[in-house]
């Protein structure tokens, strides 16, 4: 599920909607909290309580800020969720040899939801080149994040937020990061956002984009202006909270996030594989080629299928092997990668927004 180090873990939406979309999470499965409805006795992580572990939220989120008026809406009658502990700790481990990516394209980047794109994009077509001169990122590109994430709006989750976030907090296997996003949407409450929308994916994830709390308060904005930062209902908003999370993650304007490229007779992807290891989702980004130039590439004999200037730092990536579609990576993949960090997602997403914007 990643931009500082800790932020990119805490803030990206990957570490929520995608646990149940990508098949590359690589989440260990380890559960902690057994049959929690199977038993009338009060359960206990650690020798606390559910609701003892409520009562130390409420403490942090008091001495962070948060009105005890708010506290109490919130967290008061909660009771934890099997469902959820079920589904986190049904998340897939980490497989020696991934699954081939040609499948999950076809899968996502069909005829159906191209054309949602399309249709929203001319649908909203007159509040998007203000949007790109703001935040420097095409709108296909934000829309394929959109139809990515929740077809276009068309299915948000119906998960109770502060239920799921409380149980995988308390369930403590990623307490820090569910502790910190369940503070984070009881901010959210103060500052307005009534409770009735808080409703999203079992892992606390929610809107349009499927934000997670504290990516909501750091980068969400008003894109209609009219003084709210909507993603759960508002077009204008979702694309302008999309587009600043893209620019804070780095978005290179005038790029792409990459380009098809044809290989000559003979050549090995594998022998340009890249010696550096990434601080961070090192397995997604262990599969990308070594840095060099569009002009280093053509020099090795590979052909770019779209322009793409010479000076330009590109990655070889040909994820289902020899004889198989090969692309050239910038580096604004990475910064779709930061929204969710799997080669899957990423360049499904990419190209999405190619077709989107044909």
């Amino acid at each position: 599920m990643t931009l500082s180090s800790k932020l990119r873990s805490l803030r990206r939406p990957l570490l929520a909607a995608a646990l149940t979309l990508v098949p590359t999470a690589s989440i260990d499965a380890q559960p902690v909290v057994q049959s929690i409805a199977q038993s009338s006795a009060p359960q206990t992580v650690a020798g606390q309580t559910f609701e003892g572990y409520l009562q130390t939220v409420g403490a942090r989120a008091r001495r962070e800020g948060v009105s005890s008026a708010t506290i109490s809406r919130v967290l008061t009658g909660l009771v934890p969720n099997q469902r959820v502990v079920e589904l986190d700790s049904a998340q897939p481990s980490r497989s020696t040899t991934p699954p081939p990516v040609a499948p999950y394209i076809a899968q996502h980047v069909g005829p159906s939801i191209i054309a949602r794109g399309r249709s929203r994009y001319s649908e909203l077509s007159g509040i998007l080149p203000s949007i790109e001169r703001r935040y420097g990122v095409p709108a296909p590109m934000l829309f394929a994040i959109w139809g990515h994430e929740t077809n276009y709006g068309s299915y948000l989750g119906d998960f109770d937020l502060a239920r799921s976030l409380a149980t995988l907090a308390w369930e403590g296997r990623r307490r820090a990061l569910f502790e910190g996003e369940l503070i984070a949407l009881l901010k959210m409450v103060d500052q307005g956002v009534p409770t009735y929308r808080l409703k999203g994916s079992w892992a606390g994830a929610f809107g349009y984009p499927q934000f997670l709390p504290s990516v909501y308060l750091k980068l969400a904005v008003d894109g209609d202006g009219n003084g709210t930062r909507d993603i759960f209902t508002s077009p204008a908003d979702t694309i302008a909270s999309i587009a600043n999370y893209f620019r804070d993650a780095g978005w290179r304007p005038g790029q792409p996030w990459g380009v098809p490229v044809s290989l000559p007779p003979g050549f090995s992807a594998n022998a340009y594989s890249s010696k550096l290891s990434a601080p961070s989702c090192d397995r997604v980004h262990a599969r990308h080629g070594q840095w060099k130039t569009v002009s280093e590439w053509r020099a090795l004999g590979l052909s770019p299928q779209r322009a793409l200037a010479g000076d330009v730092l590109t990655s070889l990536f040909q994820p289902d092997g020899p004889g198989t579609p090969a692309y050239l990576l910038t580096g604004n993949y990475r910064v779709i990668l930061q929204y969710n960090c799997s080669n899957y997602y990423a360049l499904s997403v990419g190209l999405l927004a190619d077709e989107i914007a044909r």
